[in-house]
């Protein structure tokens, strides 16, 4: 080899090892080479405070991925706000977050007139407005809201998984519905009525509206009993379900009750309202449930526990709300790995739209979290299950809703 021909490939092999190193690291607002800002709000006071909890967990568990030395090699900076589950504060925060704090995406705000409210504003921004924390089918709408996208299954989904169950069980059921009155409420009776198809009008003989300043729901369950209603689809948030169940229990009314995921935790709703009244209640889920004793030797299980003792020993244990705050928490840092060195804002929901097949420990055996360009609903499968009296007991397969419009 003459020295030219020497000089020529050594050039070309140090051009070809080098090439990493030149690959442009490419940076929005809210990440640098050590860390990336993440923005939250979430109900830490006021009507929806359980799911502070939420929250709480996030803040965790972002704790531990940082000891564990960040996410390709940069430490999460989670900044979250209390913003009472009142819109008008939501707006305020998220737009501090954005023009004061500059993060990098805004993750998980929870509620869904909270999320209506800062929709625009983000999209506008072009800022991620990611894996909400409400099933509103309206978060799953690429084509119009491409910063905005959903986690947990959709509403409409699930109340017609409800009403599968009520026409196959419960064909000759007089169903009566308690409904928050905005569109986290409007869209999981929309679920419902679609399931239920023509036999919606016949069915469905009484609709109680509340509002979430409403001191309480017990009129509604007094009047929903008086209906005659046998069949009772409660879609309340975590103060109201409580609510709903105790007085249903105390006044001695005992329909097919059918409570929304978002309020089944056993620890913040089932227990203030006394495990004897709900006894028998129906519901659905996609996540494990930390009190069902089928889970004890899982090793999905037993890292969550784990995590609990060390970085959140004061956090409910029988809350659903902690293992979906260690649930979505995990799906955010996956986007961030493939993120790798280009973290803007695009690429940030690039990545979140290219979720394949991903398993996470507290999943439900065989549910998986997939998202493309079209499909912003990264959970779209339940199963369904039964409150014993002590814990949930799944039953039914593994079942999948087909998306609301």
């Amino acid at each position: 080899m003459d020295r030219r021909t020497w000089l020529i490939g050594t050039a070309a092999t140090m051009a070809l090892t080098a090439a990493p190193a030149f690959a442009a690291k490419k940076y929005d607002p809210g990440a640098s080479d050590t860390e990336i800002k993440v923005g939250n709000t979430n109900p830490y006071s006021g009507p929806a405070s359980a799911y502070g909890l939420i929250g709480k967990t996030i803040d965790a568990y972002f704790k531990k991925v940082n000891d564990d030395g960040g996410v390709n090699g940069r430490k999460i900076t989670f900044i979250s706000y209390d913003d009472a589950y009142s819109p008008p504060k939501t707006v305020e925060q998220v737009r501090k977050l954005v023009e004061s704090d500059e993060v990098l995406l805004i993750f998980q705000p929870l509620g869904t007139p909270s999320n209506t409210a800062i929709q625009k504003y983000l999209n506008g921004k072009k800022v991620p407005q990611l894996f909400v924390a409400t099933g509103a089918t309206k978060w799953g709408d690429p084509k119009h809201f491409p910063w905005t996208m959903g986690w947990q299954p959709n509403y409409q989904s699930e109340g017609r998984i409800y009403a599968k169950y009520i026409l196959e069980h419960l064909p000759n059921g007089k169903i009566g519905i308690l409904y928050q009155n905005d569109d986290y409420g409007k869209d999981y009776v929309k679920g419902l009525k679609d399931g239920l198809g023509d036999k919606a009008k016949s069915m469905i003989i009484s609709e109680q509206p509340y509002e979430v300043a409403d001191p309480t729901v017990d009129s509604q369950i007094i009047n929903l009993k008086a209906s005659g209603a046998d069949v009772f689809f409660n879609v309340t948030t975590p103060k109201f379900a409580a609510q709903a169940i105790r007085k249903a229990g105390e006044i001695g009314w005992k329909p097919a009750h059918f409570l929304n995921n978002v309020s089944q935790s056993v620890g913040s709703v089932l227990k203030p309202a006394g495990l004897e009244h709900a006894k028998g209640i129906f519901s659905s889920y996609y996540l494990k449930d930390a009190t069902d004793p089928q889970w004890k030797d899982d090793k999905g299980y037993k890292d969550w526990v784990a995590f609990m003792d060390k970085y959140f020993p004061d956090g409910d244990k029988t809350s659903s709300f902690t293992v979906y705050g260690y649930s979505v928490a995990q799906t955010l840092v996956q986007v961030l790995k493939q993120c790798g060195d280009e973290l803007t804002r695009a690429n940030v929901m690039k990545q979140a739209a290219n979720l394949k097949n991903l398993e996470l420990p507290m999943l439900l055996p065989g549910i998986k979290i997939n998202t493309g360009p079209n499909d912003f609903f990264p959970i779209e499968q339940m199963q369904m299950q039964r409150f014993n009296g002590e814990r949930w007991e799944p039953f039914g397969p593994v079942m999948e809703g087909a998306i609301g419009s």
